[in-house]
C-alpha cells in the first residue's frame, strides 16, 4: 500500500514542486493597468476537443473514469497497457453517443474498438479503434450573412496500439493515433483559404494490477498512468500559427472486492491533467506594446509545453491545482452479468467549470453485452443535459464456446 501511495501523489507532487519554484515576471508600469485575480475564468484550450470525451458507455457511467478500471474492449481510450491483462481472447466494441442535444440534436460521437491478445504465453496485445465525431449540418455564411452552402464539419481518429507484460503485475502500452479535423470545409477564413487539420500523436501508458486478500475478502488492486495525445500542433490555414491537440495526464487507482460467490464492488478515481501551456494574462500600454505580465509565454514547442505546464499558471500555485479534474466511481456487478455503475466528474469553476453526476448499467448475455449510460449536470440548462452513451460488446470467446456446444 506505500508503494500504491507514492505512485499516485508523484505526478500531485511534481506539479507542487515545480508550481513552487517558478517565478512569474511582472512589470511595474504594465501592472498598474491591469489588476490579476485567482477567480478569474482561465481555461485551458486546445484543437480537437474530442479526443477527450469519453467514448463509451462504461466510462461514461463511472464520472469518465477508466484509467485502472478491470479491462474491456474499450481500454485503448482509457489506458492501451490494460490490454495485457484482459482475460478474453478477441472482443469487439461500438458505441454511440448523442451529443449536445441541448443545443442542437444532430451532433454525436461514434467510436468502434477492438482487440486480439497473441504471444505465445498470452502476455501480448494489439488493439485498434475509430473515433468519428460529426458536428451535424451547418449552413456556412459570409460576412454579409448570404448562404455559402451546407456543409457536415466532422473529425476522427484512427489509433493503433501495441501492449505487453513486463511482469506478473506490470504492463506498458504505446498507441499511435492519425488525427484529422475538418472544420471549416475549404472556406476562407479571416481572407485565407483554410483546411483541414491533421496530426500524428501518440501514447505512453502502464498499468498495476496485483490480487490479494482484505481479511478474508479477496480484492484486486489496479493503478493505471497514461499520457495521451502526445503529439504535434495542428493547424486550419497556411499560417505559422498552430494550436496545440489536448496532451493529457491520466492516473488513479481501482479496489476491486468479491463480496461473495456473486457479488463484486469497484471504487475508483481518475485524475486528469491537460499538459499544455496556460494561457497567460496581458496588458498594453503605449511603451511596451502588449507583454505578459502573469504567466509564461505559451508559444512554445510540445514538448517544452508539456514540462512548462506544470508551473505556468498565471495565478501561481493556487491556480496550478485547480488544473486538476477528478472522476470518482463505483461499479457494482451482480453474478458477472449485471452491473450498476455511478460516478461524479468536478472541474473547478475558473477552468471550465464541468460538474456533472453520472449513471450507468451493463447487462451481459451470452455473445452480447449492452452497457448505458446517462449524465447529470449539477446546473440545470446545461449543453449536456440529458447526454446518453450506449455500447454494444461482442465476446468472440463466448460465440467460439456457443458454437462447440452446438457440434
Amino acid at each position: 500500500m506505500k508503494k500504491f501511495f507514492i505512485i499516485l501523489i508523484l505526478p500531485v507532487f511534481v506539479a507542487c514542486v515545480f508550481s513552487a519554484i517558478s517565478v512569474y515576471g511582472q512589470n511595474s508600469q504594465t501592472s498598474q493597468i491591469f489588476h490579476y485575480s485567482n477567480k478569474d475564468l482561465n481555461t485551458i484550450t486546445t484543437a480537437v476537443p474530442f479526443l477527450m470525451i469519453a467514448p463509451d458507455a462504461r466510462g461514461g457511467g463511472l464520472g469518465d473514469a477508466g484509467v485502472s478500471s478491470t479491462p474491456d474492449a474499450n481500454s485503448l481510450h482509457w489506458n492501451p497497457a490494460k490490454y495485457a491483462f484482459i482475460e478474453k481472447d478477441m472482443g469487439i466494441a461500438v458505441s454511440y453517443s448523442p451529443w449536445l442535444r441541448a443545443l442542437v440534436n444532430d451532433i454525436s460521437l461514434a467510436y468502434l474498438s477492438g482487440y486480439k491478445k497473441i504471444g505465445k504465453n498470452n502476455d501480448q496485445a494489439i488493439a485498434a479503434s475509430l473515433l468519428f465525431f460529426s458536428l451535424g449540418s451547418i449552413t456556412f455564411t459570409n460576412d454579409q450573412g448570404n448562404s455559402l452552402g451546407d456543409y457536415k464539419p466532422n473529425e476522427y481518429a484512427v489509433d493503433a496500439c501495441y501492449s505487453r507484460k513486463f511482469s506478473e503485475v506490470i504492463s506498458g502500452g504505446v498507441s499511435l493515433r492519425y488525427i484529422h479535423s475538418n472544420l471549416t470545409c475549404g472556406q476562407f477564413v479571416g481572407g485565407a483559404e483554410s483546411h483541414a487539420g491533421n496530426s500524428i500523436a501518440t501514447d505512453v501508458s502502464a498499468y498495476y494490477q496485483k490480487e490479494f486478500e482484505s481479511g478474508k475478502t479477496p480484492a484486486k488492486l489496479g493503478v493505471g498512468l497514461n499520457i495521451s495525445n502526445i503529439g504535434a500542433k495542428i493547424s486550419y490555414t497556411d499560417s505559422p500559427e498552430r494550436d496545440f491537440i489536448p496532451i493529457n495526464l491520466r492516473f488513479g487507482p481501482t479496489l476491486t472486492l468479491d463480496l461473495d460467490e456473486y457479488n463484486s464492488l469497484a471504487i475508483m478515481v481518475d485524475v486528469n491533467k491537460l499538459l499544455v501551456p496556460t494561457p497567460p494574462h496581458y496588458a498594453t500600454d503605449s511603451i511596451h506594446g502588449t507583454v505578459i505580465i502573469a504567466g509564461k509565454d505559451p508559444n512554445v514547442s510540445v514538448v517544452s509545453g508539456m514540462f512548462q505546464s506544470f508551473g505556468d499558471a498565471p495565478g501561481g500555485f493556487k491556480e496550478e491545482i485547480k488544473e486538476f479534474t477528478f472522476s470518482p466511481g463505483v461499479e457494482y456487478w451482480y453474478d458477472k452479468q449485471f452491473a450498476i455503475r455511478a460516478g461524479f466528474f468536478y472541474e473547478d469553476k475558473t477552468k471550465g467549470n464541468r460538474k456533472f453526476f453520472t449513471l450507468g448499467a451493463g447487462l451481459k448475455y451470452n455473445v452480447f453485452g449492452l452497457d448505458f449510460a446517462y449524465l447529470i449536470p449539477v446546473e440545470q440548462r446545461n449543453p449536456l443535459e440529458n447526454t446518453l452513451r450506449f455500447t454494444l460488446i461482442f465476446d468472440f470467446d463466448a460465440f467460439k464456446e456457443q458454437n462447440e456446444i452446438k457440434k
